[in-house]
Parts: structure tokens; C-alpha cells; sequence
């Protein structure tokens, strides 16, 4: 199959679109979060998404499904919060080895059947990494600012535990996003970095920060330039932005990467801002308007949906994409 990061010289790619959307759709109960693993557990399951690739593997394989039918070159892994950190919250820390192990391994199959179909179009499985619930640059406690709610240290145990899984399942990247406090992506960084170094292995990374609103900063006070220049001492396949922001705003700050970055740019933003109930209200065609002026300008080499985009979002952007050539990588200084 012809490596990743070869296509990206010739071609802009599609990554897929928001999992939680699509989870949505579907009439979910506790029961569903629970089939044939956690019938007994005592604490309340319902809304862990990632869950259901174990206890609903159909609903999880038919969305990845679904995105690849509609031209996604790269799909992501349900496990976004597949981590010691964020499973604490449900009491189920001993089981994100086979969270990763298994979401990683439904999206690889399916990913093995449309590359099957058509060799000249091979798809690739990302395994998602998400920031975690927990910051180790922000105190939670507004009247202790020195203290924090995780070491980095902590989240170099966690990150570790879930890149083996991940790697375990078949993926054939390792995206680490949605990152609000770089420390944290540094964190999961160092863990990949080590895990590589033990198993003798190197998959492409990719790193797609979150700019939180419109001064252009992440959550704990990056600006856009500074978030590169923290993480650009990894060989990354790719870096970027995603959430928060609908794609018009993330435009000034991806033309910032685009600039700069010696990596591929990415960008995968939600259907626009969240209206009054939580929804996001972009259609595909109004998506698709943005997204073409990312297109043209050429500052694009992977572009994808989060939050409320849908199959019909990333079938909009797969019908663009092919119409312009991706963003030349920058020259490393």
C-alpha cells in the first residue's frame, strides 16, 4: 500500500467527521453502554461513548462506514477519551487497553475492506488521542493557582497505555487532538516517543491543536505560532486545528501554520459555533463554501469535520478536494 505520507505530496486527503454526532442518531439506553461487559458495574454508563466499541461494535463500524462511503480518506478511532484519566470518571480505569485495542481494530477492518475495493484509494485508520479531562498547566482550584489536577508525569502513564493499544489494534496513525494545554500534548508526545523507542516501530503522528475562541489563543494562552514552535521538535506527519471554532474563524490561524509549519497542515472544524440548544447548524453546502477558500488558497493537506459534521459534511469536502492541489510543505529552517 502506498505510504501516507507520499499520497499527502499529490493529493489533498479527507479525514472523516464527528463521532458523537452520529452517536446521536441512534436511540441509546444504559443497557447499550453496558451489553456483554459491564451488566454488573455500579456506576452509571450511559453517555461514554467510547464504550460502544465493545458493547455496540455494529453502531461504531457502521459510522466508520459511513464516513468512508462518503470519500474520508482517514477515519479516527472511537477512543477520543480512551484514558486512565478520563475513564475515572466511570470508574473503569482497567479496561482502556481493551477500549483502544478494540475501537482501533473495528475502524482497521472496515478501513481493510474499502482499500480492498479500490487499491488506488487505500484508507487509513487514526488513532484518536484526546487532551484528556484534566490540564496540567491550569490550577482547578481558583484559590490555590500552584496547584494541578495531574502531573505530567500521570499523563505520560496514561497516554502510554493507550498508544500500545492503539498500535496493538492496527492503526496507521496516531492523532493526538483537540489539545487546549500543549503541556498535556507534550505529554502524550513523550509517550508515543517512548513506546516507539520500546517496540521498534515509527507510525506517522499528526497534532491538531484547538483555539478556543476568537484572540486566537488556546485555552491555556498559546497563541497559534507558539503551539508550533512547542510541539515542532517531533517528526510530525501532519499539525493543525480542530473544535471550537467553525471553519471561517479558524481560517487567519491555519494561513499562521500554513506559513511556518515544515509539517502538513490539517484542519477539522465543527459545523460552525453551537446555537442557543447546542447544535450546530452549518449544513454541508455552507461548510463546503469555507472549506473551498482553505482549498484555493492552498493552505490545506487534510481536512475533516468535528463537531456536528456528518457524512454528508465530509462527502462535500471528499467532492472539493480533488478539484486542488495541497499546500507545499514549507521549507525547515
Amino acid at each position: 500500500m502506498e505510504q501516507i505520507t507520499d499520497i499527502l505530496k499529490k493529493r489533498i486527503l479527507v479525514l472523516d467527521g464527528a463521532m458523537g454526532t452520529m452517536i446521536q442518531r441512534y436511540p441509546l439506553e444504559e443497557e447499550d453502554f453496558r451489553k456483554g461487559w459491564f451488566e454488573d458495574h455500579p456506576h452509571p454508563l450511559k453517555g461514554n461513548n467510547d464504550l460502544l466499541s465493545l458493547t455496540r461494535p455494529d453502531i461504531i463500524s457502521q459510522i466508520h462506514r459511513e464516513y468512508l462511503e462518503a470519500g474520508a480518506d482517514i477515519i479516527e478511532t472511537n477512543t477520543f477519551s480512551g484514558t486512565t484519566v478520563a475513564q475515572a470518571d466511570y470508574h473503569l480505569e482497567k479496561y482502556v487497553y481493551d477500549i483502544n485495542f478494540h475501537s482501533a481494530k473495528i475502524a482497521k477492518a472496515v478501513c481493510e475492506e474499502f482499500t480492498a475495493l479500490n487499491p488506488d484509494k487505500p484508507r487509513f485508520v487514526a488513532g484518536s488521542i484526546g487532551p484528556t479531562n484534566r490540564t496540567a498547566s491550569i490550577s482547578p482550584d481558583v484559590n490555590d493557582p500552584g496547584f494541578r489536577g495531574i502531573t505530567f508525569d500521570e499523563l505520560v502513564v496514561a497516554y502510554t497505555e493507550q498508544t500500545n493499544a492503539l498500535i496493538d489494534g492496527g492503526c496507521d496513525i496516531l492523532l493526538v487532538e483537540t489539545v487546549f494545554d500543549t503541556l498535556n500534548a507534550k505529554a502524550a508526545l513523550y509517550a508515543i516517543d517512548e513506546v516507539y523507542e520500546a517496540r521498534g516501530v515509527r507510525l506517522p503522528i499528526m497534532v491538531s491543536g484547538t483555539i478556543t475562541d476568537q484572540s486566537g489563543r488556546t485555552l491555556t494562552g498559546q497563541t497559534t505560532d507558539a503551539f508550533l514552535v512547542s510541539v515542532q521538535h517531533m517528526p510530525l506527519l501532519s499539525i493543525g486545528l480542530n473544535c471550537a471554532l467553525g471553519a471561517s474563524m479558524m481560517r487567519p490561524y491555519l494561513q499562521i501554520l500554513a506559513n511556518q509549519a515544515p509539517f502538513a497542515v490539517s484542519a477539522h472544524p465543527n459545523a460552525g459555533l453551537p446555537n442557543e440548544f447546542g447544535q450546530y447548524d452549518e449544513t454541508a453546502d455552507m461548510m463546503g463554501e469555507q472549506i473551498e477558500e482553505f482549498l484555493r488558497e492552498g493552505i490545506i493537506n487534510i481536512i475533516g469535520g468535528c463537531c456536528g459534521t456528518t457524512p454528508a459534511h465530509i462527502r462535500k469536502m471528499a467532492e472539493l478536494a480533488p478539484k486542488y492541489a495541497p499546500r507545499t510543505l514549507a521549507e525547515t529552517v
